[in-house]
């Protein structure tokens, strides 16, 4: 982490701190649940090319680092 990264014309650095909440906050990111979501966050990442510095899911929100291309949206990403 931390660390630079090239691609042909740019060299950057474009990490975001990224925080989903289930509505009214409930508490069902657990068990089965839990295991999909990271499953499904770490592939939907690895098909847009980009990299999760850290995952950590709680039973009522979910933290996300993540490292993504300067040519890649952010809202396009999270709509995504």
């Amino acid at each position: 982490m931390g660390k630079y990264k090239k691609l042909n014309h740019v060299i950057y650095k474009c990490e975001y701190h990224i925080v989903w909440i289930p509505k009214y906050r409930l508490r069902i990111l657990k068990g089965d649940i839990r295991t999909l979501l990271e499953r499904d966050i770490r592939l939907l990442c690895e098909w847009k090319k980009c990299e999760v510095q850290e995952l950590n899911i709680q039973e009522d929100h979910v933290h996300l680092l993540i490292s993504v291309p300067p040519k890649a949206s952010i809202s396009k990403l999270m709509g995504f």
